[in-house]
C-alpha cells in the first residue's frame, strides 16, 4: 500500500512538474506576424491560448472543417484578419479551442475545486446535488466561450488605436497631396517616418498591393474590409468616389479628416454622459455601506457594549 501511494504521488509531481515546464515554455515562446513589406511585428497570443493551441491537432478535421461551421469559420476569419492575428493562428484551431479550452483547463480548475470543496453536498427536489459539479458546469461554459470574448476584444483595442490616428494621418496625407505629391508618395512618406502601429500595418499593406499591380479602388476595398470599422470604410469610399470622378483627394482627405474628429468629440460627449449612470452602481455597493458604517458603527458598537443585542 504504501508503494503504491508513493507511486502515484511520484506521478502526480512528474505531472504537475510537466504543466508547470509547458506553462514557462508557453509564457516565453514570443509570436510574430508579418508585414506586407516584409518586417516582422511581434503579436502574441494570450498564455491560456498558447498552452492549449498545441494541441489543436488532435481535434479531427472533420470536426473543425465540416460545411455546418462554414459560416462561423469566415466570421471568424474576418475576427482575426481585423485584430491583426491574420496567418497567426487559423479559423479551425479557434474552434477547436472552442472544444479544448473546457476538455483541458476545464478540467485542471474542476480538480482544484474538487480539492478545495471535497464535500458541499445540499439536496435539491429530493436528490442529493453537490455545488461543485453546478460550479464545474459554469467554469466549463465560460470557458467554452474564452476564445471569442478574446477575438472581439482584440478587435476593440486594434479599431481604438485606429480612432486616434486616423484624423492625424488624414492631416499628414491631406498635407502631402495639396503640396505636390502623389497618394503613393504620400502614403509611403507616412509609413517611412511614422511609428509601426495598427494603422500603418494596413497603410503598408495598401502601399504593397497597389505597387503589385492593383487599382485603388481595389486596394481601398480591400482596406476597408480588412479593417471592417465605420471611420475607415466612408473614408475608403471617399476616396473611391473621389477617384471615379477625377476630383482632387486633397478637398475629400480633408473634409473626411474634419468629419471623424467631429465624430470623435461625439463619442467622447457620449461616453462623459454614460459615466454617472455607469458610477451608480459603485456609489450604492461601496460609498453608502461605507457612509452607513462611518455614521451608524459607533452606535451599534456601544449597544454591542452595553448588551443592547
Amino acid at each position: 500500500m504504501t508503494t503504491e501511494i508513493i507511486l502515484i504521488s511520484l506521478l502526480f509531481l512528474f505531472s504537475a512538474v510537466t504543466i508547470a515546464w509547458n506553462m514557462i515554455r508557453a509564457a516565453q515562446h514570443v509570436t510574430y506576424v508579418t508585414l506586407a513589406d516584409g518586417r516582422r511585428q511581434e503579436r502574441s497570443l494570450p498564455l491560456t491560448i498558447r498552452m492549449i493551441l498545441p494541441f489543436s491537432g488532435s481535434i479531427p478535421k472533420f470536426i473543425t472543417g465540416h460545411r455546418v461551421l462554414e459560416d462561423s469559420r469566415q466570421r471568424i476569419a474576418r475576427k482575426l484578419v481585423s485584430g491583426g492575428y491574420e496567418g497567426l493562428i487559423q479559423p479551425e484551431e479557434v474552434i477547436a479551442l472552442r472544444l479544448l479550452m473546457p476538455l483541458g483547463l476545464g478540467v485542471l480548475l474542476c480538480l482544484l475545486l474538487g480539492f478545495a470543496f471535497p464535500h458541499m453536498p445540499e439536496a435539491v427536489g429530493g436528490f442529493l446535488i453537490k455545488r461543485q459539479y453546478i460550479i464545474y458546469f459554469f467554469v466549463l461554459l465560460l470557458l467554452g466561450f474564452y476564445p471569442d470574448v478574446w477575438l472581439k476584444k482584440s478587435v476593440r483595442i486594434r479599431h481604438r488605436s485606429i480612432e486616434r490616428a486616423l484624423p492625424f494621418v488624414l492631416d499628414l496625407l491631406t498635407l502631402s497631396v495639396e503640396s505636390g505629391l502623389d497618394f503613393m508618395t504620400g502614403i509611403n512618406r507616412i509609413i517611412q517616418y511614422r511609428a509601426i502601429d495598427p494603422l500603418g500595418e494596413e497603410l503598408i499593406r495598401v502601399f504593397r498591393e497597389i505597387q503589385v499591380g492593383r487599382s485603388r479602388k481595389e486596394a481601398l476595398h480591400n482596406f476597408s474590409a480588412r479593417i471592417d470599422h465605420p471611420d475607415i470604410r466612408s473614408v475608403a469610399n471617399a476616396l473611391i468616389q473621389a477617384d471615379e470622378l477625377g476630383t482632387g483627394i486633397g478637398g475629400a482627405l480633408r473634409i473626411q479628416s474634419d468629419q471623424i474628429r467631429v465624430k470623435r468629440f461625439q463619442r467622447a460627449e457620449k461616453l462623459g454622459n454614460e459615466a454617472p449612470v455607469k458610477m451608480l452602481f459603485p456609489l450604492v455597493a461601496f460609498i453608502f455601506p461605507s457612509v452607513f458604517l462611518i455614521l451608524l458603527g459607533p452606535v451599534i458598537l456601544q449597544m454591542f457594549l452595553r448588551g443592547g443585542f
